[in-house]
Formats: structure tokens, sequence, C-alpha cells
């Protein structure tokens, strides 16, 4: 698959009101923000409301916690269109996918298969939250936000909306990927590394 070929993606989820079992609830997507890059260039984004279909009132812990309405999902756009776009968003079905987390695409597997709908990706899932960690040795999975903030970033626009967790995990997957690309091939010393200058000048004089 076309490493120079991603979409970024971020997606929110409808949200119980409290404890649920998987039979009398499951996540829906309700917003989704995209990245398209290619050659480390943005060349679209996409960002939208859909409305959920099997839980479609929105609860009001799912309102305040991503603080969005019941209208904005009211007025978005049918989940079938969504999957019209994504494929118009990977044509060739060569794009890398790339998400913070395993959720976005567990979800949208689901969805697709509550609408009967063919999941729209081919290519190559990565989840960048696992390689962060996998990267710096962490113990634990990082929060993007954490995560951006660790790379001296505060991150860009609004956490838990979707465009913009998807710009902010961009970014930082365009700097892991520079890290890693450091370390795989560190640069040959300079001669000042080589040798030390300060005995070289002291013996000349």
């Amino acid at each position: 698959m076309d490493q120079n070929n991603l979409l970024i993606i971020d997606f929110e989820f409808t949200m119980p009101e409290g404890k649920y079992s998987p039979q009398n609830f499951f996540p829906e997507i309700i917003e989704a923000g995209i990245v398209k890059s290619v050659d480390d260039a943005v060349v679209e984004t996409f960002s939208s409301y859909i409305k959920p279909k099997k839980f479609p009132k929105l609860t009001k812990r799912c309102k305040s916690f991503l603080k969005i309405t019941q209208k904005d999902v009211d007025e978005g756009m049918k989940f079938e269109e969504f999957i019209r776009k994504l494929n118009e968003l990977d044509p060739q079905k060569d794009c890398t996918i790339v998400t913070w987390g395993n959720m976005d695409m567990k979800v949208l597997k689901q969805n697709c298969m509550f609408n009967h709908i063919p999941f729209p990706f081919k290519g190559e899932m990565r989840d960048l939250s696992l390689e962060y960690k996998n990267f710096f040795g962490d113990r634990t999975l990082t929060g993007l936000w954490k995560a951006a903030e660790e790379y001296g970033d505060e991150g860009t626009g609004t956490h838990h909306k979707a465009l913009d967790d998807a710009l902010t995990t961009h970014k930082l997957f365009k700097r892991v990927e520079q890290d890693k690309q450091y370390l795989e091939k560190p640069k040959p010393p300079t001669i000042g590394e080589r040798i030390d200058l300060s005995e070289v000048l002291r013996r000349a004089t």
C-alpha cells in the first residue's frame, strides 16, 4: 500500500447515559474529521456531522461531553452518503489509514455491518497511539492531546472536534515519522565530532 497517500481519520460517537450492555446500545459515528495527505502535504480536509440511525436521540452526556447538539446531527449527512465520501477519498483503495486509537475503525466496521454496507477501506491500518507508546517505551497509551503537549504543541483547535483531532493526529504522525527516520539513519559525525579540535589547535600553537 502507498505510504505516501494517507487518510488521517477521527470520529466522534454517540454515548450512553450510563452503564450499558451491547444488547441495548452500540456507538454510532456522529461526527467525522478527515485529513487527506499526499507526500506529507494536506490536499483535502473533510468535516461533517452524521445522523445516527439506531439511536437517533443523543443523550445528555453525549451532548455535554462533545459540545454537540441534537440539531447538529439531525441536519448531518446520512451514513450512506458518508461512506460514499470515504470511497471518493480513497478511490484506488491504496491509502494508509491513520487513527489515534483503534476505536475509530472498530466502530466504522460495526456501523457498516449494521447498515449492510461494505467496509470502505483496504489499505494498511495504523494506530498511531500504539506506535507512539511503543516508540517511546511507555507503559500505557497516551491521549492525543497529551501526546501533542509532550511534543511541545497544544494541538490544533478544540479537543473532541473531529477535524481538529484529525489535524492534530496528522501533525503528530509527521513528527513521529521524522524521529523514527532520525534514529534509523543517524547523521554521519562531523569532523569536529570525530576529532577534538581544541587538542589539535593546542598542538598547533
